[in-house]
């Protein structure tokens, strides 16, 4: 077989990485418990750069409506406060010395409808990727059907293996945004 027909492998890897994108997406969304990846898309102007927050502080959860910034360097912690502060994740930190104590308040009605129609949104956009990483597949198979690399036999075949793929992914999705719709319904 040639260097150039497609790899199931690769296309499964794609996809993969397409609901770790998701769910990285759902971890910066707030429910109305604390959680430590609410701040992982913070990012800190310091030493004449941005940096993301998890490099210039430790972040805990010590109780489930409170999060603790453990600011590493004393000089940074009003960098910290700024950031967080203009990230707009809808809570207000307390400084005690070089710890910001950051107490989440419960979500509104209204804020959880709204956090639950951008987490569909973010579903939707995970399953248009994977979609796209299929539309390739096929393309890639059509081509090596073409050159004569496949039979016919083989790109029927390997078509449906590449839509179980893809169904299997589509799924995990649907799965993953019940379990944040949940998380995030839930008073």
């Amino acid at each position: 077989m040639s260097e150039n027909v497609f790899s199931i492998d690769d296309l499964k890897r794609r996809m993969e990485g397409g609901l770790a994108s998701l769910r990285s997406e759902f971890n910066g969304l707030r429910t109305g418990r604390a959680n430590a990846g609410m701040l992982e898309s913070v990012r800190v102007e310091a030493y004449g750069q941005s940096m993301p927050l998890d490099q210039m502080a430790s972040i805990s959860v010590p109780d489930a409506r409170t999060l603790s910034v453990q600011v590493w360097d004393r000089e940074q912690v009003a960098a910290v406060e700024k950031a967080i502060i203009s990230a707009d994740l809808g809570v207000n930190p307390q400084t005690e010395g070089q710890v910001l104590r950051i107490p989440v308040p419960p979500l509104s009605e209204e804020r959880r409808k709204e956090l639950s129609r951008l987490a569909a949104k973010y579903a939707e956009q995970a399953r248009i990727a994977i979609r796209n990483v299929r539309r390739d597949g096929m393309e890639q198979l059509r081509a090596s059907e073409k050159k004569g690399e496949i039979s016919q036999d083989e790109h029927r075949s390997r078509s449906n293996e590449i839509q179980k793929l893809t169904d299997l992914h589509v799924s995990r999705i649907d799965e993953t945004l019940a379990i944040k719709e949940r998380e995030v319904m839930q008073v």
